[in-house]
């Protein structure tokens, strides 16, 4: 179990009282996760690996549901980290608790916990928290992004020609569809970026987004859990997040783009023909 210090008598958290536990409970788990990290031998198949992020979800879930679910009364809890589609109305927390677990099963950086409060459909508070680089990422709507503190700001850059920009998976097994977006995109900003590159875990990519060490993310499909947390971190570091379309991007929507205005709203220009169906 977590041990997260707390007044106990505090029923209806404030907003910083709620992003100092979130960020507690989210930090916690992190350590459990570094205590197992090159502990084992990596996967060398898909039966080992499946395993592997199973035994990773379940060292740090339950706790976190507990503390967060506590932390928030009344609020409820996104059963999986891959579900599609809008959120019900209310307060949800949509939890990865192994952001990047490919990664982090195979000894490699790029992963990390993540949490984030949802109201009423808009990300409301977050917490991504990478423990090789002791960084936690938060922000709450309205009030901007920081890192340990430290305000955030995304790039300063306006032209694709001077970008580096990426793209990602949102889950394996993606529709043919999806596939042939995907590949689509990647050509078109083959032409129009100065550098193109493909990452997960998706979250990530959005943390380096809102820092400005990458100019501009996009993707395709609605797993919502890889995205909302990311597009709120970036929405108050000064950018935004919109679907292909245009329109400021929700869970309902099935692609996604985010970045400084500039780039975004290039984006949406030269790929209008890969947006949603």
């Amino acid at each position: 179990m977590f041990i997260i210090k707390r007044d106990e008598s505090v029923t209806d958290n404030s907003e910083n009282e709620l992003l100092e536990i979130a960020t507690g409970a989210v930090k916690a788990a992190g350590e459990i996760l570094l205590a197992r990290f090159r502990s084992q031998p990596s996967p060398t198949d898909l039966a080992t690996l499946q395993r592997g992020i199973a035994d990773n979800d379940a060292a740090v879930t339950a706790d976190l549901r507990q503390l967060l679910l506590a932390a928030r009364p009344g609020s409820h809890w996104l059963e999986g980290e891959d579900g599609e589609g809008p959120l019900p109305a209310g307060e949800w927390w949509v939890v990865d608790p192994v952001e990047g677990n490919v990664n982090h099963l195979h000894g490699r950086h790029g992963w990390g916990v993540a949490a984030t409060l949802v109201r009423d459909g808009e990300p409301w508070l977050t917490v991504i928290h990478e423990p090789l680089k002791s960084e936690s990422y938060t922000a709450i709507a309205g009030c901007g992004a920081f890192v340990n503190g430290k305000v955030l700001h995304v790039s300063r850059k306006r032209a694709l020609d001077a970008a580096i920009v990426a793209t990602g998976q949102a889950r394996p097994n993606e529709t043919a569809a999806i596939k042939e977006r995907i590949a689509q995109s990647a050509g078109v900003m083959l032409d129009a970026a100065l550098l193109v590159r493909a990452a997960v875990p998706t979250g990530l990519e959005l943390v380096d987004v809102a820092t400005g060490r990458l100019d501009l993310f996009w993707q395709y499909g609605r797993v919502a859990a890889g995205l909302i947390g990311g597009a709120l971190l970036i929405r108050e570091a000064g950018g935004v997040a919109l679907d292909l379309a245009g329109e400021r991007w929700t869970s309902a929507a099935s692609s996604f783009v985010a970045g400084p205005v500039e780039l975004a709203s290039l984006s949406t220009s030269i790929l209008p023909q890969l947006k949603s169906e």
